[in-house]
């Protein structure tokens, strides 16, 4: 691992003069690109990579995700009046653990499947795929509660991927229909304003208004928010804060690592590549995250796909 660097000391990089305008506090997902990007991204870091199957496994969800996305677009709607109560109490409006779901989201499962089934799938994918196919309205509903409150049963990790993965898509479009103008931090700034949820990294930004700005993307619906850097994102802590990077990377994807709670988070630097992507290039840095979890941090909250990639890489 690379020698390890304080970060910057200041709460962005980018200019500071008058008249310069303060970093949008919170930006909501892109339905149309959101997995489109993501497989793109997948798809160009898979050749040469040593997870380079599970990967190209992933950019088919991420596909398949995108005709969901796209078309059926299974979302809830919110009345204004529900969302400006969770807002003025400062909760997510679309809380993970306690939004009543839709029921289209099970339409979106079963066409996600369906999608996913067009590709060449090894056995134990293809088990999992029955496995769901197998459960009522009730039993899926159980399952992705249990999902949601990291209880999934080891016999249900392999089809808790194609769970993860429809999730995503409905808690994405029904973010992408709120309003910026509505939506407030949450007084615990390391969750999602829109559903709760932890980010899956922090994106520090090269172009805009603000360059130097990071930003928390969300690991279920896919909002993004502001968080202020030099800061841990899990216990707020500034003195023992230190970068980490893999000896002889490009430093595209680093480890913000806080040595008073022990945990980390990743960075991912849009100046080394602006297509960087938060959850292709999560997945795509595993190596990152065993070097630094070696050297005794613990994640901040887990990539939902990294819980289950064991059983379901493709051989």
């Amino acid at each position: 691992m690379k020698q390890a660097e304080a970060p910057p000391n200041a709460k962005w990089s980018g200019p500071s003069h008058a008249g310069v305008k303060s970093p949008d506090p919170i930006i909501v997902p892109d339905r149309q690109r959101r997995f489109a990007a993501a497989a793109a991204r997948l798809e160009a870091l898979a050749p040469g990579h040593p997870l380079a199957d599970w990967l190209l496994f992933m950019a088919a969800v991420s596909r398949a995700q995108h005709a969901v996305a796209t078309t059926i677009a299974p979302s809830a709607i919110l009345p204004a009046a529900d969302v400006a109560r969770a807002v003025e109490a400062r909760l997510p409006p679309l809380a993970a653990d306690g939004h009543g779901r839709d029921p289209a989201w099970r339409e979106g499962l079963r066409l996600l499947l369906a999608e996913i089934e067009s590709i060449a799938l090894p056995p134990p994918a293809i088990e999992a795929i029955d496995y769901l196919r197998g459960l009522d309205d009730s039993g899926l509903d159980a399952l992705a509660d249990r999902f949601l409150r990291g209880s999934v049963m080891p016999a249900e990790t392999a089809a808790a991927v194609y769970i993860a993965a429809a999730l995503q898509v409905y808690f994405t479009v029904s973010a992408s229909r709120l309003a910026v103008a509505d939506l407030r931090l949450l007084e615990e700034r390391n969750l999602c304003p829109s559903c709760g949820s932890p980010s899956v990294a922090g994106m520090v930004t090269a172009t805009g208004l603000t360059p130097g700005t990071r930003y928390l993307h969300c690991s279920l619906c896919a909002t993004a928010w502001n968080h202020v850097r030099v800061i841990c994102i899990t216990c707020g802590g500034t003195r023992l804060l230190q970068v980490q990077a893999i000896e002889g990377d490009n430093g595209l994807v680093k480890a913000e690592t806080c040595g008073e709670c022990h945990t980390y988070s990743k960075l991912l630097y849009q100046v080394q590549d602006m297509q960087v992507d938060a959850m292709a290039d999560d997945l795509a840095s595993l190596g990152l995250d065993i070097m630094v979890a070696e050297a005794g941090f613990s994640r901040h909250a887990p990539n939902p796909f990294l819980l289950v990639a064991n059983t379901a890489e493709i051989d």
